[in-house]
């Protein structure tokens, strides 16, 4: 190729696109492990920067396994972690301060810190009901609300949740949990409906059952647990972390613009049976 062909082909080469998040500013809360580490890492790695919210003290390390090679004088930090429970509403309240405060608003919540319980009804306390309740349903609407007040200043944003098709369907010996995931997306409609005129989109994902130590904690037969329900879905298999957190992501960017208020399943067709 002459010199002149080589300026040609230079002058009319397509410019590198920006990463779909650059320039937002996302909070994750159950950011240490699972799907939340999984929604993190894909956030940073196109472009957010944000704030990951976690009661193990695991969520300190993000940021050094998920490091960002930085540019040009852009040398803010790409994940700031804080631990914090949250049930309590001033973890809720700190987190988005921090959002605002470290980057400079919000743009994206992912609502996805869960708890699990599996119990027969009769055996289900006040206590487990209202220790479930606290996390799925009580503080996805701490951060929701704090969300939607920060979001309101930037003209917009998104907010997913994880959810669960046992939101849609009964799960046996899951009367607290399948109340609380009801209650998050009964929540997120209606943060559909009063977030519209504010630019402001809530989407939940019904999430199948997914590969992960979540059940751990709540159950000695997680393992066995876990593999028993491979075969109930119609691909054979239960999902894996990254899988779910593609879901979320996608729901959070402009190419869902027009998606609010669903309840959308990611279960292996496990409901459509």
């Amino acid at each position: 190729m002459n010199v002149a062909s080589a300026s040609a082909s230079a002058s009319t080469s397509t410019p590198a696109e920006a990463p779909e998040f650059a320039g937002k500013i996302a909070l994750v809360t159950g950011a240490a492990r699972g799907v939340g580490k999984e929604t993190v890492g894909l956030l940073v790695a196109r472009g957010a920067r944000v704030v990951a919210v976690d009661v193990r003290p695991e969520v300190r390390t993000l940021p050094d396994e998920f490091p960002v090679a930085e540019s040009g004088t852009d040398t803010e930090p790409r994940i700031l972690p804080l631990t914090g429970d949250i049930t309590q509403e001033e973890t809720a309240v700190q987190a988005v301060r921090s959002a605002v405060d470290a980057f400079g608003g919000l743009d994206i919540l992912v609502n996805n810190a869960g708890r699990m319980l599996s119990k027969p009804v009769t055996e289900t306390t006040a206590e487990d009901w209202d220790t479930v309740m606290a996390v799925n349903a009580r503080g996805s609407f701490f951060f929701a609300r704090e969300a939607f007040r920060a979001m309101q200043v930037r003209g917009g944003g998104a907010i997913v949740s994880t959810g669960s098709y046992t939101c849609t369907v009964a799960l046996p010996e899951g009367a607290a949990y399948s109340a609380s995931k009801g209650a998050l997306a009964q929540l997120t409609k209606v943060l559909a409906v009063e977030g519209g005129p504010l630019g402001i989109r809530a989407n939940i994902v019904a999430a199948g059952v997914i590969e992960t130590d979540f059940l751990d904690t709540f159950r000695s037969d997680s393992r066995a647990y876990l593999a028993s329900f491979a075969g109930a879905q119609p691909l054979g298999r239960v999902a894996q972390p990254a899988e779910i957190a593609e879901v979320l992501c996608f729901l959070v960017s402009p190419r869902s613009g027009y998606v609010t208020g669903s309840v959308v399943a990611a279960d292996g067709g496990f409901t459509a049976i």
